[in-house]
């Protein structure tokens, strides 16, 4: 049975894009010949491809395009270690330069190949400082990981472009954030009046749902999607700054040390539940309870199968509820003579009295607050960009730990009902929505076409973060150019991404607003660490790095893409800076095959 599944297995790969073995492919080697290099990448990436393709060549190498025609595929490619290096993309959706290097390159890192102490060691240091330390250490951790030892080769930074029917939609309502995912709440219709009764309809290319669970999944097919479903301790502006605005919390403060981090809960959201095709307030606080509930788990590698973002959380050490106020009275934040309290009290809508650890207790109108406590092991302000992401969302106890009753490590997908799982909000057979929301909107249903989602009715009611439209749908369409096609069409009324190649077209028709932004995605090639000669030899690597000129890439997009190091590169400035070299590449060639 198990050479069955083995020989099934290798015939899905082949279809999927004909994968090779290592093998399979020419390397070129120390005689003298060109060494041939093999360009793993997309098929929505063959321009880029191309350009590196034609930029090797002329810098005396032999090069072999492996295009895959999609994700899967391309994935199938890379597992299998068919590249030298593979054109890769990511985007820090955090805002922190710590999320920008810690999953991609630490050893054991969940996207990690790289497995080098030293950078290891620069990636911890480096996120326990901030200002000029952490600029001069994440400059210290560029020059080990492109110009060092070149495990990447910068491409490009990508700049945000957003599509509008501006017919139908305000403009001005639809943020476009640098790395926070798309803020639903504050959007409106330019008639007002259709708030209350029209849908909005907004794009995603992948109908697949990884999980609902905040935990579960860290990728484009959620990211939204659970941003939109449940609230967190703290949110990012649109240029990356750490606030409380539109949050669980009403303020939050830095205790002095950087070790602590303390947060003051409203009590103007409950959860929302699905009944009857409908959003119901279930009458249930959203709480410290749930907040320590919620960050325990996201942190805990066990406390789900095939966690995705528990490295997100890993610094932190304790989350706790605090019921002594003179702790806030008694201890100062960081940099400055103020006490904890003072800090937490600015713009509360009655005085702090007393702190409670019961929900059914908490009524901020007579001055009754729950304060949460977050302690990391270390020195660590970088754990307030993480609280943002969307796995810091946060769920309800009592519902989750009521439909996780399965084992974790003997966790059957086949039988066993996850929280957040797909199939129990997918039309059909299997449809029995088990969501509670904490967030501005609930999912309702969803199909192949489309995901529904309306308000959550108990969410921040009457205020200035309370939905303006009553529902969304999330339209499922794969293809780019279909995509908009249909926002031309006013079929969806935003379009997330507008390639640069389309932006002519945006600006051109009368119907459609083009909204601009900075953005943290870099475009870079990963080197093979294992099995090639490029895993074996740094010469080689960095051949290949000084072959790269970026002012190319910039004059194919017209100028619509940013110079990059790394992918650090959209958050701190550490002044380095690649400049091909050819006569540098002709003597690392020349080195590389004595």
């Amino acid at each position: 049975m198990k050479k069955l599944l083995v020989l099934l297995f290798a015939a899905v790969l082949a279809l999927a894009g004909c994968v090779q073995t290592k093998k399979d492919v020419e390397e070129g080697g120390k005689d003298g010949d060109k060494p041939t290099i093999e360009v793993l990448g997309m098929a929505s990436a063959e321009e880029d491809m191309n350009i590196v393709r034609d930029q090797l060549v002329k810098n005396g190498f032999d090069v072999k395009l492996n295009v895959q025609p999609d994700y899967g595929a391309f994935s199938a490619q890379k597992d299998a270690g068919n590249y030298d290096v593979a054109v890769s993309g990511w985007t820090t959706v955090t805002g922190n330069p710590d999320y920008a290097v810690r999953g991609l390159f630490k050893t054991g890192a969940d996207y990690s190949i790289v497995s080098d102490s030293n950078l290891d060691k620069l990636i911890e240091e480096a996120s326990t400082l901030t200002g000029a330390e952490a600029v001069a250490k994440y400059k210290e951790l560029e020059q080990l990981l492109v110009f060092d030892q070149a495990y990447i080769a910068p491409l490009y930074i990508s700049n945000k472009y957003q599509g509008i029917y501006s017919e139908v939609v305000n403009p001005k309502t639809v943020r476009l954030s640098k790395s926070r995912a798309q803020a639903w709440e504050t959007i409106e219709f330019n008639n007002t009046a259709k708030n209350a009764t029209e849908p909005l309809v907004l794009h995603q290319a992948i109908d697949s749902l990884t999980s609902l669970d905040p935990i579960k999944g860290n990728d484009g097919s959620i990211n939204t999607l659970n941003t939109n479903l449940y609230v967190r301790l703290v949110n990012l502006t649109d240029t990356d700054e750490v606030v409380s605005d539109g949050s669980l919390s009403y303020n939050h403060a830095i205790a002095d040390g950087n070790q602590e981090y303390y947060f003051i809960l409203r009590d103007d959201i409950h959860f929302a539940a699905v009944k009857n095709g409908a959003a119901v307030d279930t009458g249930e606080l959203v709480s410290a309870e749930d907040v320590v509930f919620s960050l325990n788990r996201a942190k805990d590698k066990n406390s789900v199968p095939d966690h995705r973002t528990y490295s997100l959380h890993e610094n932190i050490k304790n989350v706790e509820i605090v019921s002594d106020l003179a702790e806030l009275q008694n201890k100062k934040i960081a940099g400055a003579d103020q006490s904890i309290l003072d800090a937490l009290s600015q713009d509360l809508p009655t005085a702090v009295s007393q702190l409670t650890a019961d929900k059914g207790s908490v009524n901020n109108a007579n001055g009754t607050y729950q304060v949460v406590k977050i302690t990391t092991p270390t020195p660590f302000p970088q754990v307030l960009n993480y609280l943002a992401h969307q796995s810091g969302g946060i769920v309800s106890e009592k519902q989750v730990t009521s439909i996780n009753t399965y084992d974790v490590a003997n966790y059957n997908p086949d039988k066993d009902v996850a929280y957040g799982d797909q199939a129990t909000i997918t039309e059909g057979a299997s449809y029995n929505n088990q969501l509670y929301a904490s967030g501005p909107y609930i999912l309702v249903k969803k199909n192949d076409y489309e995901a529904q989602f309306v308000k959550n009715p108990a969410y921040r009611v009457g205020s200035e973060f309370e939905p303006k439209i009553a529902k969304v749908n999330v339209r499922f369409i794969a293809d780019n150019d279909s995509a908009l096609a249909a926002l031309r069409n006013g079929e969806i009324h935003v379009l997330q991404a507008v390639p640069e190649t389309k932006l002519d077209i945006v600006k051109s028709d009368a119907k459609l607003a083009l909204n601009t932004a900075d953005s943290n995605a870099v475009t870079y090639l990963q080197m093979n660490t294992s099995g090639r000669a490029v895993s074996d030899s740094v010469d080689l690597r960095k051949a290949i790095l000084y072959s790269i000129n970026q002012d190319e890439f910039i004059s194919y997009y017209q100028g619509n893409k940013k110079p990059a190091v790394s992918p650090v590169s959209p958050l701190v400035n550490t002044g380095l800076k690649l400049e091909a070299d050819s006569a540098k590449v002709k003597e690392l060639l020349s080195a590389y095959q004595k």
